[in-house]
C-alpha cells in the first residue's frame, strides 16, 4: 500500500487560540494512519495566509470569522450551496485532469455549515412531515439554518432578529427556495415551531427571551454556540420534556464529519472524533438528547 503524501490543513481565522476543530481532525487523521496534520493559523486577512494555501502540501481548511466573506477569491470552484448562502467554511484542494494526461491544482469553496444542521433535522423526522421551523439570529450561521431547514422540507421559516431589517433581507434572498417569515425578537410567534436552530452567541440574550417558544409537545432545538456547553436556549428547551436538543459541539461535529468527507474522500470516524472532544473537553459529547 502506497503511503499518502502528508498533507497540511488548518483553521483559519481570528480570535480560534481554543478551536477543538484540531483534536477533531488530527484524531480522524490518526485513525487512518494518515500523515497528515491539521493546526490552527490565526490571521487577519487571507491574503496574510496565502503562500499557505498556494502550498503543493495544502490540502484544505476551515475557514471561520471574519474570513468566510473572502475565501471567494482563492476558490476556482464555489459549490452552490456556499453560493447560495454567500459564505465559505471549507477550501479543499483538488487535483483536476486537464484532458491532455497531467493534472492541475485547484481550490474548491464549500460550507458544510449548512449539513450538520440538516443531518441533525433529517435524523429527527425520520420522513415525518415538516411545517413550522424557527431560526434565532440574522447573521452567516442563521442562512446556514435557513438553508438546512428548506433542504429538509420545512415549509415555513420564521427568522427571529431583533433588527428586523437582517430577517427581512434573508427573506428576500431566499424567497425562490422556501417560505420565510422575518419577526422581530423577542416576540410571539402566529403558530408554535417544531424545529428550532439558535444562532446567537449563548450569552447573548436571557432565558426570557426564549420563554414561550416550545408551545408544541415536541420537537428538536439545535444550538449553534457551543460556549457555555448548556446556553440558555438550551436550558430554557430542557424545561420541556418532549423536546430533543442537540448542542453546539455536536453542530460542531457535524459539520466536521463532512469536511473530512471532502477533504479525504473517507467516512468520518465518527466514534474516533467523538470520543477526541470528550478527552479534550472532559466532557461527555450529547449527541441529541430527548429529556
Amino acid at each position: 500500500m502506497t503511503t499518502p503524501t502528508p498533507q497540511h490543513y488548518y483553521i483559519f481565522g481570528q480570535g480560534i487560540s481554543q478551536s477543538l476543530s484540531p483534536t477533531i481532525h488530527n484524531a480522524a487523521f490518526e485513525h487512518y494512519g494518515l500523515p497528515h496534520r491539521y493546526n490552527i493559523k490565526e490571521c487577519n486577512s487571507l491574503q496574510d495566509v496565502k503562500a499557505l494555501i498556494n502550498d503543493p502540501g495544502f490540502g484544505g481548511s476551515s475557514v471561520t470569522m471574519p474570513h468566510k466573506l473572502s475565501a471567494g477569491e482563492f476558490s476556482a470552484q464555489v459549490t452552490d450551496p456556499a453560493t447560495r448562502l454567500g459564505a465559505i467554511n471549507t477550501l479543499i484542494a483538488r487535483s483536476i485532469d486537464t484532458g491532455d494526461g497531467t493534472a492541475k491544482r485547484e481550490i474548491h469553496g464549500d460550507n458544510t455549515d449548512w449539513s450538520g444542521l440538516y443531518s441533525l433535522i433529517k435524523e429527527y423526522t425520520s420522513g415525518e412531515s415538516k411545517q413550522v421551523g424557527l431560526v434565532i439570529g440574522a447573521g452567516g450561521a442563521a442562512r446556514a439554518g435557513v438553508y438546512a431547514m428548506a433542504q429538509a422540507g420545512i415549509e415555513r421559516i420564521y427568522v427571529a432578529n431583533r433588527t428586523l431589517a437582517k430577517a427581512v433581507q434573508i427573506e428576500r434572498d431566499f424567497e425562490d427556495l422556501c417560505r420565510v417569515i422575518p419577526v422581530q425578537l423577542p416576540s410571539r410567534l402566529p403558530e408554535d415551531p417544531e424545529f428550532i436552530i439558535g444562532t446567537v452567541p449563548g450569552d447573548a440574550m436571557s432565558q426570557w427571551a426564549f420563554q414561550g417558544l416550545f408551545g408544541n409537545e415536541k420537537g428538536l432545538c439545535i444550538e449553534m454556540a457551543y460556549k457555555p456547553r448548556v446556553t440558555n436556549l438550551l436550558a430554557v428547551a430542557r424545561e420541556n420534556p418532549g423536546w430533543t436538543t442537540a448542542n453546539g459541539v455536536e453542530v460542531l461535529l457535524r459539520q466536521g464529519f463532512e469536511q473530512f468527507r471532502l477533504w479525504t474522500g473517507l467516512d468520518a470516524p465518527e466514534a474516533v472524533m467523538r470520543k477526541a472532544i470528550e478527552v479534550a473537553t472532559g466532557g461527555k459529547v450529547e449527541g441529541t438528547s430527548s429529556l
